[in-house]
């Protein structure tokens, strides 16, 4: 079971770069249970359906789905609950003035495990990308991948 956990976790949410242009980007810390990290060190995440909203002068996340620690006892979590996440005062409140704007949204861009090993995520203040925008960034992968491959 050791050889499973990993001490480095990089999980990025490819679907968000391309249906969003990013503004800006905070990295906060994720208020989990016991049994949660364990989880998330064997890259059991899914966050392409998450995202996040302003209670209590909080941040917290929703539809981050971590899946059930295999080994856990009926001490395991619930896998869609609402996490908190941790900023300061002013980034929160900063995000909740951005917020306002009409379009903006705020989505988690990836999650990883810091150098003290605590569970950050990285999330976003962005804007929904247009068809015509999305068309773009599929050219310009397309056009790249062919010069790649052309080497």
């Amino acid at each position: 079971m050791k050889d499973k956990i990993e001490k480095s976790v990089n999980i990025r949410n490819k679907k968000a770069s391309f249906e969003y242009h990013f503004l800006e980007t905070y990295t906060a810390g994720i208020m989990l249970r016991g049994t949660e990290i364990k989880s998330i060190r064997q890259q059991k995440v899914n966050m392409s359906d998450a995202y996040c909203f302003v209670a209590e002068n909080a941040i917290k996340i929703k539809n981050f789905h971590i899946s059930s620690y295999e080994s856990g006892s009926w001490l395991n979590h619930d896998p869609l609950r609402e996490r908190t996440l941790l900023l300061k005062k002013k980034e929160v409140h900063k995000i909740e003035k951005a917020l306002d704007d009409q379009g903006t949204t705020l989505i988690p861009i990836r999650i990883f495990i810091s150098d003290r090993g605590f569970a950050k995520m990285e999330i976003a203040l962005a804007r929904g990308k247009k068809l015509y925008d999305k068309r773009e960034d599929m050219k310009e992968k397309d056009a790249k991948r062919d010069i790649k491959n052309q080497i």
